[in-house]
């Protein structure tokens, strides 16, 4: 044991410098201080690269490793080689008890993220796909290459495969929710931030979301032996550098104390948690036990008791939203739950409002879903009174019901409306859109109600109100001066952008870009565009293409596009040879040597109008992979396809004439 403890000691050392050395790093360049002198850092860093030698372990974020952003178009799929089953649940600690018997086994988090499998050859990390339906997942590799605690490297060298949690602390998570002004973009919860986050197709969005990965489960390492031990396949885990979900060794008589201590250390735990999972320490007995058709009889999820409180409903607020859409919020007297004071709950839409057969005044039990978000549990009146209104709260324009998917939801028939105005140029004013630092929604709604801000074009003629804004609390002349420089700057944008501003329905930033590139930069063409002519670009697809042809069809949105358009400019993107790959579709692997890396040569193949994407099908023109001879997956699908497998050199003398611009573009 104490080779283990060095061994250990050995890892913990070097986790413990990395992540120093990556803070040192950040402050020096992008802060312009330092946290340790030059010598301090040379010395660390040495000491680094001689422990990740020795261990043959290397961390994401390591200063002696750069690891590149890579895009995609799409993320591949791969089917799992063997089904990865839900675990059945209990709520109930001796009905737990009951199910390990006299046996050992091992307690942990059921940490509530992402499951990724990872999959190391000859010590270096080669694939991560995630969960998906259980039978089929995603290829996020890239992606997983960001992840703030995960190995690139290990010193084990044969195949092995493990599973693990992808997570967003709940710190980070606030971290960033902070740096979203506008109430509606902000994200709900950790869970649905970090399947995002770890399934985006930029993995330089995913790096800056702060992911983290915990192993918890072994699937195969060839030529190793665990003597028949759950816990030592974990500690071997430890050995390879990952961070192993914290567990409890159990048995029947110490199982509840057990599940008692993690019920008390949720409170301040800062990973996202569902419960426990409890799984059997002897691998070959669960085995034996196999699996039904839904669940393996191996492990068990503990889900925890709701702590559930009884309290009247007071009343029903009304939450309008910039598209329209008018929320049911329930308002009832302040309750303690998980530690906290909770007085609201969202409803979510008119299905579940009828489904709880709710009224003022109403019995009802709530509850923190997860120990998290309030939810209201049950109605215990059921007097079903609330009445839903014809009229919206905020303008008192007509409401109207809607209904897709079975789910009914309210909404705002008023183009007019004050609560779809703010909500509309808040999304505007925000950093992906114009990026008019100063103006966030509480800021709009003062000038909104004054008069100074009727819609887009009028943020720019906000020099007619300087003495009145200079005068307004919270303002002043540096204030005004800051945003008036704001204001300034962003008269200069990109179309992409502009039309991302306008808020039509299901046009994210992503979908803006593809429908720009489709039209090279020409909005007069996009605007005259009918939905099935949208609907065949790549992302787009029918919903999108319907949203953006009524909104350029509304004769209100182009009169207010046309008084925009005279305050605002973008740069017209280099058309130049932008049809010589028109309609032509290539993958590129591997290491590049003319171009400084994939993204480079990606632009350039973009710029003459061809496209990128991340696998290879019988639509690929060609395979551009220096390494012709290897047998990566994606040369044996080029070859099977007849496609065929280009190194740079050919690529740029069969495709781009010669001319690469690579030089110029390499570092």
């Amino acid at each position: 044991m104490s080779h283990v403890r060095k061994e250990e000691e050995k890892i913990e050392r070097l986790k413990e410098l990395t992540q120093l050395l990556e803070r040192a790093s950040k402050v020096y360049y992008a802060e312009d201080r330092e946290i340790i002198s030059n010598r301090e850092y040379d010395r660390l860093y040495d000491e680094l690269l001689a422990l990740e030698e020795e261990t043959g372990i290397v961390l994401t974020g390591s200063p002696t490793r750069q690891v590149g952003y890579a895009a995609v178009e799409e993320l591949p799929k791969e089917r799992h080689e063997k089904a990865m089953l839900s675990l059945d649940k209990t709520k109930e600690r001796e009905e737990l008890k009951d199910w390990l018997g006299d046996n050992e086994g091992l307690l942990s988090w059921k940490l509530d993220g992402l499951t990724v499998v990872l999959t190391y050859r000859n010590g270096v990390l080669e694939k991560a796909v995630t969960r998906g339906n259980g039978e089929v997942g995603e290829v996020v590799t890239n992606n997983a290459k960001t992840f703030l605690n995960l190995p690139l490297t290990i010193p084990y060298q044969g195949e092995l495969v493990l599973r693990g949690e992808a997570v967003i602390t709940y710190s980070d998570f606030e971290k960033i929710n902070a740096q979203i002004e506008e109430v509606e973009a902000k994200y709900k919860n950790p869970r649905n931030l970090c399947s995002g986050s770890v399934r985006q197709l930029n993995s330089e969005i995913t790096a800056k979301r702060r992911v983290r990965f915990f192993a918890f489960s072994l699937v195969r390492a060839e030529g190793e032996v665990f003597e028949n031990s759950r816990e030592k396949q974990l500690i071997f885990l430890k050995m390879q550098g990952f961070e192993v979900v914290d567990y409890q060794r159990v048995g029947g008589d110490t199982l509840i104390d057990a599940i008692e201590k993690f019920a008390q250390d949720i409170r301040d735990f800062d990973i996202p948690s569902d419960g426990l999972v409890l799984i059997f320490d002897d691998i070959a007995y669960g085995q034996l036990l196999g699996s039904t058709s839904k669940f393996p009889r191996d492990s068990i999820a503990f889900k925890w008791q709701d702590e559930s409180k009884e309290t009247i409903l007071k009343e029903i607020e009304w939450s309008p939203s910039r598209t329209g859409l008018i929320n049911p919020v329930a308002i009832f007297e302040p309750v303690e739950l998980e530690g906290t004071t909770v007085s609201r709950a969202s409803v979510h839409n008119i299905s579940i409002l009828k489904g709880l057969k709710l009224g003022i005044g109403d019995r009802i039990t709530v509850y923190k879903a997860n120990m998290i978000i309030p939810q209201i549990a049950e109605n215990l009146t059921g007097s079903d009174s609330v009445e839903i209104p014809e009229h919206c709260p905020v303008c008192g324009g007509k409401t109207c019901l809607s209904q897709i998917n079975e789910v009914q939801s309210l909404y705002c028939t008023n183009p007019g409306c004050e609560a779809k105005k703010i909500k509309a140029l808040t999304l505007f004013a925000s950093r992906d859109a114009m990026n008019i630092e100063g103006l966030s929604e509480a800021t709009l709604e003062k000038f909104v109600s004054k008069g100074y801000i009727r819609e887009y074009a009028d943020i720019f003629h906000l020099e007619h109100f300087k003495e009145e804004i200079i005068g307004m609390e919270g303002f002043g002349e540096k204030s005004y001066q800051k945003l008036s420089d704001s204001i300034e700057a962003a008269r200069k944008t990109t179309l992409p952008r502009l039309i991302y501003s306008l808020g039509i329905a299901n046009i994210g930033l992503a979908n803006a870009k593809m429908i720009c590139r489709q039209y090279q930069g020409d909005l007069e063409k996009m605007m005259a565009a009918d939905i099935e002519e949208l609907s065949q670009i790549d992302g787009v697809g029918e919903v999108i293409a319907t949203a953006f042809q009524e909104y350029f069809q509304d004769k209100m949105n182009k009169e207010r596009l046309e008084r925009l358009l005279q305050e605002v400019e973008w740069e017209k993107e280099q058309q130049e040879g932008s049809s010589q790959l028109s309609g032509m579709s290539f993958v590129v692997t591997g290491s590049l040597t003319h171009y400084a890396n994939r993204n480079v040569l990606k632009e350039e193949i973009e710029k003459r109008g061809g496209k990128v994407t991340g696998s290879v099908t019988s639509k690929t023109k060609c395979l551009i992979n220096n390494e012709i001879e290897s047998a990566s997956s994606k040369n044996k699908k080029a070859k099977e396809l007849q496609v065929p497998i280009l190194t740079e050199e050919q690529f740029i003398e069969q495709y781009l004439g010669g001319d690469s611009n690579a030089d110029k573009d390499k570092k």
